[in-house]
C-alpha cells in the first residue's frame, strides 16, 4: 500500500464505518453509484464479491489515489439470497422464513489500491434463529429498522431477542470481516514495505 495513501469505503452503512473505526482505521466514506446486481444463478460467495467489486471499481474510478475498500452482505436461507426488505410486510415475512433455523450471512470484499492492485476475498458465518411467532417479530421491529438491513433484522441491536447461536465472525454479520480487511491492508503495506527496503 502506498505509504499515506487514504483509505476510502464505497459504503454509506454506519456498521461497516463503526467497525473500520473500532479497528482503529482513519478513513473517508465515498457512497458508491454502482447497482448491485441480484443473480440467484449465482453461488453465494461468488455474487457477494462480484457486487463488492462493483462498489469499490465506482469509488475507484473517482479517487484513484485512495485504497477503496468496497463491501456486500447477503442472507442466504437455502441458497436464496433475502436482500432489503421493501416494507414493513416483507420483513415480517423474512423473519418469519428465519425464525427457528439456520441461516448463512456472506459478505465479499473488494480492496482496490492505487496503481490499480486489488484483493477480493469473502467470509461466511453461520447464525441460527430463535423460534418467533408475529408478537415477537413486531416487538423486535418496534426497536430495530429492518428496512435497511439484509434479511430485515440486525446483528448488533437487541440481538438476545431473535438470536440463538451464531458460528463465525460476528464482524462478518455485522456487514464487514473487519479482522480480514485489516489483514489484507497489512498484506499490502508489508509487501510495499519489502519492495523499498
Amino acid at each position: 500500500m502506498r505509504r499515506g495513501a487514504p483509505i476510502v469505503l464505497a459504503s454509506a452503512s454506519p456498521r461497516r464505518q463503526e467497525l473500520l473505526e473500532k479497528a482503529g482505521l482513519v478513513f473517508e466514506v465515498v457512497v458508491s453509484p454502482a447497482e448491485e446486481i441480484h443473480d440467484t444463478t449465482m453461488d453465494p460467495e461468488a455474487l457477494c464479491e462480484w457486487n463488492a467489486a462493483l462498489k469499490a471499481e465506482a469509488v475507484a474510478a473517482q479517487r484513484a489515489d485512495a485504497v477503496v475498500i468496497g463491501s456486500d452482505t447477503l442472507v442466504f436461507l437455502d441458497g436464496e439470497p433475502l436482500g432489503k426488505p421493501a416494507d414493513f410486510g416483507e420483513a415480517r415475512s423474512m423473519l418469519r422464513r428465519l425464525a427457528g433455523r439456520m441461516h448463512r450471512v456472506c459478505t465479499g470484499v473488494c480492496v482496490i489500491f492505487p496503481g490499480g492492485g486489488r484483493t477480493v476475498f469473502h467470509d461466511t458465518s453461520e447464525v441460527t434463529f430463535l423460534p418467533l411467532n408475529d408478537s415477537e417479530i413486531d416487538a423486535y421491529h418496534a426497536l430495530v429498522n429492518p428496512l435497511d438491513k439484509a434479511g430485515a433484522y440486525g446483528i448488533q441491536e437487541h440481538q438476545e431477542r431473535i438470536i440463538a447461536h451464531i458460528s463465525g465472525s460476528f464482524e462478518n454479520v455485522m456487514g464487514l470481516p473487519v479482522d480480514k480487511v485489516v489483514a489484507a491492508l497489512q498484506a499490502e503495506s508489508d509487501c510495499e514495505a519489502g519492495g523499498i527496503g
